[in-house]
């Protein structure tokens, strides 16, 4: 995949974005711990001829935290990036926790958005300081701290990827391993490796932590294009109550449950359902 990386200035602050593919575009929105140059779910849709645009989200890789004082400052800026380059219009795909700001930008600019995807998708209160892995997550992921914890694991998973792949999964997945053995492709364990060894928290998560509270139910009820909820019925990651509320409260929107093993819906066996279902609806809702 031929990735371009740019950096755009907007109101004195950064925006890095990355472009791949030509054709109908999709704006996406990545979720925690990732950038601009995430790879999940990419590959299909560059070989079905949509061109994706990921901006690194307010924290993350060489975007200006201070663009992101809020989900709706944050989506401010993300429309002078469409902008920036002369779209009028686009699908959003929004990925675990970027499902807010998908949420929120196609809620505030809905003239600007031709179809919504979610996909593991965040869209209620999530971790609340009451809650153990919000806890962790302050001291682990905190800037001063969450450059040596993805060293870390990203040494540990090069020398005992398999092991660290069992150790992550109870993060993903409701199943056990043996339990998801027979859903995992070959290349599972590889393509975990490889995302250990990008990943990155910068002041991203934390603001992720916060900012996810600010969807409610007035945002998913102002949310007008139609809506196509992706989720895999054994997620660990994001419970189901999330894709059950967006679907209850967006009104042009529709719930597909995949039979993946987590919430990584592009790994395993079942991917190819996820990519398939996604393209048929983007065919079906082609802005031209």
């Amino acid at each position: 995949m031929i990735r371009t990386i740019e950096k755009l200035m907007i109101e004195g602050a950064t925006m890095e974005y990355s472009i791949i593919g030509e054709g109908e575009p999709l704006l996406v929105f990545h979720g925690g711990h990732s950038n601009c140059y995430e790879e999940f779910g990419y590959k299909a849709l560059i070989e079905r001829g949509f061109s994706l645009i990921t901006p690194s989200r307010p924290g993350y890789g060489e975007t200006s935290k201070e663009i992101g004082t809020s989900l709706l400052s944050a989506c401010h800026f993300y429309k002078k990036l469409l902008d920036h380059l002369n779209i009028q219009k686009v699908h959003v795909l929004a990925i675990s926790a970027g499902g807010p700001s998908g949420i929120l930008f196609a809620a505030t600019y809905p003239e600007n958005i031709h179809t919504l995807i979610l996909q593991s998708a965040v869209t209620k209160e999530w971790l609340t300081p009451k809650d153990i892995e919000y806890k962790v997550a302050n001291v682990i992921f905190r800037p001063k701290t969450e450059r040596f914890t993805w060293k870390l694991i990203s040494i540990m998973n090069n020398v005992f990827p398999q092991f660290i792949f069992k150790q992550m999964l109870p993060s993903f997945s409701t199943l056990t391993f043996k339990q998801a053995k027979d859903k995992l492709d070959v290349n599972d364990i590889e393509a975990i490796r490889k995302m250990n060894n990008r990943q990155r928290s910068g002041n991203g998560f934390l603001l992720d932590l916060v900012q996810i509270n600010e969807i409610t139910i007035d945002t998913l009820q102002a949310v007008q294009c139609p809506t196509f909820i992706m989720h895999s019925k054994n997620d660990a990651s994001v419970p189901l109550e999330h894709p059950n509320l967006a679907q209850e409260n967006i009104p042009s929107s529709k719930l597909q449950l995949l039979d993946t093993w987590g919430h990584l819906i592009w790994l395993g066996k079942a991917s190819e359902e996820t990519d398939r279902s996604l393209i048929a609806f983007l065919i079906s809702h082609k802005m031209t």
